[in-house]
């Protein structure tokens, strides 16, 4: 099956695959796979290593913005079968942007303006030519909200708490589960609810509750999706 060279939008909660679900697609259909969490991470890492957000969330957002000017991020095709892994500064940090204490404070940081528009016009830059699947907060509401598809994704918290669980454990990390499901919770807040480009479903998205979905069934639902709205 082909598509035209579009770009698809992927937006809604933490932990219900999106990043996953949006590698698959693209790989199935040519496209340009951009993690856009996987910039904002950047973001946090490079903040959290500089003290600028100490252990109360407390941003020092004047030196922040200042440094940014200094910061590189970079997606490279470095990873198993080529995957894109995130360099920042030519660092490779593709396990340290995924830690608990950097999902802890990426709400946080993501919530600023300064940040949006960094990570905005890196994703702006990378969808030019279309033919790319975005994931994240606001693609389709924000970043691209001319994109030909639009997905939202969503799932019960207590499921997404437990896939984030079960990653971190297989990783080696050895998390609490009460601490897992508290940090979905509190980003789900953050998310709806700060000032600059919440976390909202764009009426034109399609919903995805994958809460009782294998992978499996989910891209069976995307070629559903697909064949009917491009034959």
């Amino acid at each position: 099956m082909k598509i035209p060279n579009i770009i698809i939008a992927i937006d809604g909660h933490s932990s219900t695959g999106k990043s996953s679900f949006a590698k698959i697609i693209a790989g199935r259909f040519g496209l340009i796979y951009v993690d856009t969490g996987a910039l904002y991470r950047g973001v946090t890492l490079f903040a959290i290593r500089n003290f600028f957000i100490d252990k109360n969330n407390k941003i020092d957002r004047i030196s922040l913005e200042k440094a940014l000017s200094k910061l590189d991020l970079q997606f490279r095709p470095t990873g198993q079968d080529r995957a894109s892994q995130l360099y920042m500064n030519d660092e490779l940090v593709e396990n340290e942007i995924r830690s608990l204490e950097v999902s802890e404070k990426v709400s946080f940081i993501a919530s600023l303006p300064i940040v949006r528009d960094y990570v905005d016009t890196i994703l702006v830059k990378l969808g030019e030519k279309r033919g790319v699947v975005m994931d994240g907060r606001d693609i389709g509401t924000v970043v691209f909200p001319d994109a030909e598809l639009k997905i939202f994704m969503t799932a019960d918290a207590e499921v997404r708490a437990a896939r984030r669980y079960n990653e971190m454990k297989a990783k080696g990390e050895n998390p609490q589960f009460e601490d897992v499901l508290r940090n979905v919770k509190e980003r789900d807040f953050l998310d709806e609810n700060r000032d600059t480009a919440p976390l909202k479903r764009a009426p034109d998205a399609i919903l995805l509750d994958n809460s009782k979905m294998t992978i499996e069934d989910q891209i069976v639902w995307f070629d559903n999706i697909i064949s009917k709205r491009w034959n």
